[in-house]
């Protein structure tokens, strides 16, 4: 599992959602205008990445499910 190269990109996949999560979770807490102006895009955002992390996740089970 740890040769195939979709396990890394689904790797790299996650580690972004985390990071949009963790900006997001830092701009509710700085709140004001910073808040106003980012937090919307950074859920927009958190959620693109969290579907493209999904699809990779059942992408990489069905390949591997094929045999």
């Amino acid at each position: 599992m740890a040769n195939d190269p979709l396990f890394y990109i689904i790797g790299v996949a996650l580690l972004c959602v985390v990071a949009i999560l963790l900006f997001g979770i830092g701009s509710f807490a700085k709140g004001g205008a910073f808040n106003k102006k980012y937090a919307n895009k950074a859920m927009r955002w958190r959620i693109i990445a969290q579907f493209v992390a999904v699809v990779l996740i059942l992408l990489f089970v069905w390949i591997r499910g094929k045999g």
